[in-house]
């Protein structure tokens, strides 16, 4: 009668990770990160986000270029003693 709808699949495991700490961090870039080993927000000091980036998109060339914001917010949150609120949006970092 009515064609069913399909369910979106759910990343339990990206969504319950240390990495979605980080205020405005997206799902698919956590998952992304989990999928290079990085589980935990201190597992990104120190890190390259341009180099991240380019082992995220080897591993999954479906990710879009503008990810790569998430990235630098991410390394930023993990570097900084105190993050600047107004720095923690991804936006901030084009």
């Amino acid at each position: 009668m009515f064609p069913q709808k399909k369910k979106k699949k759910v990343d339990y495991e990206a969504l319950n990770s240390a990495l979605m700490r980080i205020p405005r961090m997206d799902v698919t870039v956590a998952r992304s990160l989990i999928d290079l080993g990085i589980r935990e927000i201190y597992d990104l000091q120190g890190r390259a986000p341009e180099i991240l980036f380019e082992e995220a998109r080897k591993k999954n060339e479906n990710l879009p270029e503008n990810q790569i914001r998430y990235f630098r917010m991410a390394v930023y949150y993990a570097e900084a003693e105190t993050p600047d609120v107004s720095k923690l949006h991804p936006d901030e970092w084009n």
